[in-house]
């Protein structure tokens, strides 16, 4: 009897890797439904295990990012309580805190004044810690440069009257967010995102040429995400409007 309930458990502990394995293939077709349904299959043979948890809120958000209102409301809430239950079991997981900052970097896009700071703040923290815990995290350096991208735009006296609702407003602005997307393409040169978001941010700070050339580039990446087929055709757009004044 005991020799049967060993190989049963060695058994049932090696579906963990596989059905991993079957969500990450899922995962990179883009194929996110399929993912989840493999993912939650392995959290339900192990409802703790962080690299499950974290997969599952990398998964929700991607899926967020792609999905209408209240849906994406409801994912983004999914995506945050996986990456709280992964940091709160391992609070060493880089993965569980980037994806915890990624969640609450959407929240607080649709989130009032006060509420938005609150979360900010937070995304500021996790996205850190994440680099703290792994510094080629690509992902982490990413969002931080939103970030403060976002920091840069909001001007003085938005971030003053912020600091009279919530204390302090984290430091940074559109330096910190050309260091911190530029060191993301470099760890990471084939991600989209990242040569999009430094885009923009040439664009936000006037320097169109910069602008032109980092999304030329971002152009000719893979489409890796679903969000990246509408980035794609965001690029093509920006382009074609900065080449009518070339």
């Amino acid at each position: 009897m005991h020799a049967i309930c060993l190989l049963l458990s060695v058994a049932l502990a090696g579906s963990v890797p596989e059905l991993v394995a079957s969500g990450d293939d899922a995962f990179a077709r883009i194929d996110y439904p399929a993912a989840l349904q493999q993912y939650r299959a392995a959290l339900g043979e192990n409802p703790n295990d962080p690299a499950v948890l974290w997969r599952l809120a990398r998964t929700y958000v991607c899926l967020a990012e792609v999905s209408d209102l209240p849906v994406r409301d409801s994912l983004l809430s999914e995506g945050m309580r996986c990456a709280r239950r992964c940091v709160a079991v391992d609070s060493l997981s880089a993965a569980g805190h980037t994806w915890l900052a990624g969640a609450l970097g959407y929240q607080a896009l649709e989130a009032g004044m006060s509420q938005q700071l609150s979360l900010s703040q937070e995304l500021h923290r996790e996205a850190l810690r994440a680099i703290e815990l792994d510094a080629r995290n690509d992902a982490a350096y990413s969002i931080l440069g939103s970030f403060y991208r976002a920091l840069g735009n909001a001007g003085w006296l938005k971030r003053a009257l912020a600091s009279l609702f919530v204390g302090s407003v984290p430091e940074g602005g559109f330096e910190e967010s050309e260091s911190m997307l530029k060191k993301a393409s470099e760890l990471a040169p084939d991600v989209m995102r990242h040569k999009y978001e430094l885009g923009i941010l040439y664009l936000d700070t006037g320097r169109d040429d910069l602008a032109r050339e980092v999304l030329e580039q971002a152009a000719l990446l893979p489409v890796k995400t679903a969000i990246d087929r509408p980035r794609l055709a965001k690029i093509r757009e920006i382009l074609s409007g900065l080449a009518k004044y070339k």
